[in-house]
């Protein structure tokens, strides 16, 4: 029994779908905007970070999760230098230090630079930046699990040159610092130093022309699998799916918008559901100017359903939490309390660890040897 309920271990035709891993991540960060509460982020930044770590690869996109975790401390940081040295607009009355205030003429008025720092203002600010953070922490999360060139595979026909855009820009990230870790190794390796300014400018040359060499192959191969060739269709079809395609669009923006705030949570899922209606539509009806076929589709199975269902309802529980326990979702920084972790929220979020379970187990890759690694494809630049 307990062999039949084992996820199997991922290959041809067992991989979940990629859509599934985008849907569990937008949940959680739909739950990662409904709140404040520094104990439920970082909650839902400890339950991607062990789905990561229990279902990702060896593949170069999977590194780029340390990449976002590091951006999210960048955005944290941020956040609070601008709280420390310009202010904030929350009053407090725990003045932690005075710095002196810079003076401004009349048409900045309303801008500070320097005075009072107080303690409120530095955990309102540290709410607001940690927010920020575990939202890119669950983008991370899905930009490390889902492989990007699969999704493209499964982007209808109508998207395919969107998605082209899209999807070379996911991969830009991850394989820039792949090419990094790679070199860096391979100067380790040959005694040379991988630290410093002057490394960091060694380093760069040889990664931006492994870059520049990727985009010249990916253009080739793109050129000949006849990537840009459409079929015609009547103007009437064009028309048509323009405008259901854009009322689609703005539906899904508006009702996405109205989701995430606080006012809009009555007519947001209407709005939201009729924009996908019509943006489906719009991409069945588009779909006739693409002319490719394709070699062994993905399969959305059970596995999928279930990933992404289990980031649907960690999102809608904290959408349905809203209003049951405002106080603890969103804890006031004037006065100063600590926060509390309210308990079936959190509940609801430990529902995301379901893929960690259910999602085929990766085939780890053997570690790639010392000689392989310094025999890196990006050339490294030569010594003076």
């Amino acid at each position: 029994m307990r062999e039949r309920l084992r996820a199997p271990e991922a290959g041809r035709g067992l991989d979940l779908h990629p859509g599934g891993w985008w849907l569990w991540a937008l949940g959680m960060a739909t739950a990662a905007s409904r709140t404040t509460n520094p104990l439920l982020l970082m909650l839902l930044c400890a339950v991607a970070g062990y789905v990561v770590a229990a279902r990702r690869t060896n593949a170069p996109w999977a590194r780029s999760y340390g990449v976002f975790l590091k951006l999210g401390l960048v955005v944290l940081v941020i956040r609070l230098f601008f709280a420390f040295f310009l202010g904030s607009p929350i009053p407090g009355s725990h003045v932690l230090v005075t710095l002196p205030e810079v003076p401004l003429p009349d048409w900045a008025r309303g801008v500070r630079v320097g005075g009072r720092v107080t303690a409120e203002g530095l955990v309102f600010a540290l709410y607001d930046g940690l927010k920020l953070a575990t939202l890119l922490v669950c983008v991370g999360a899905a930009n490390a699990l889902a492989n990007p060139a699969r999704l493209l595979k499964s982007l209808p026909g109508a998207l395919y040159e969107a998605g082209v855009a899209v999807v070379v820009a996911m991969t830009f990230a991850p394989n820039l610092v792949a090419d990094v870790r790679r070199l860096r190794a391979a100067r380790r390796l040959r005694g040379r130093a991988d630290k410093g300014v002057r490394a960091l400018l060694q380093v760069g040359l040889p990664v931006l022309e492994g870059a520049l060499e990727r985009s010249v192959a990916l253009a080739a191969a793109m050129d000949a699998r006849g990537y840009g060739r459409s079929a015609q269709v009547p103007p009437a079809v064009r028309r048509t799916t323009t405008l259901l395609t854009l009322g689609g669009l703005l539906g899904v923006c508006a009702g996405t918008y109205a989701l995430l705030s606080a006012q809009g949570a009555v007519y947001g899922l209407p709005v939201l559901l009729g924009g996908v209606l019509l943006a489906l539509a719009g991409l069945r009806l588009g779909g006739r100017r693409s002319i490719r076929s394709r070699y062994r589709p993905e399969l959305w199975g059970v596995r999928a359903w279930l990933t992404a269902a289990s980031g649907a309802a960690a999102g809608a529980v904290m959408v349905a939490a809203g209003g049951a326990f405002p106080e603890a979702l969103h804890p006031p920084a004037v006065p100063l309390t600590a926060p509390e972790l309210p308990l079936w929220p959190a509940a609801g979020l430990l529902a995301a660890l379901l893929p960690a379970f259910v999602a085929p187990a990766p085939v780890q890759d053997p570690a790639p040897l010392p000689s392989a690694v310094a025999s890196s494809p990006v050339h490294e630049e030569p010594a003076r």
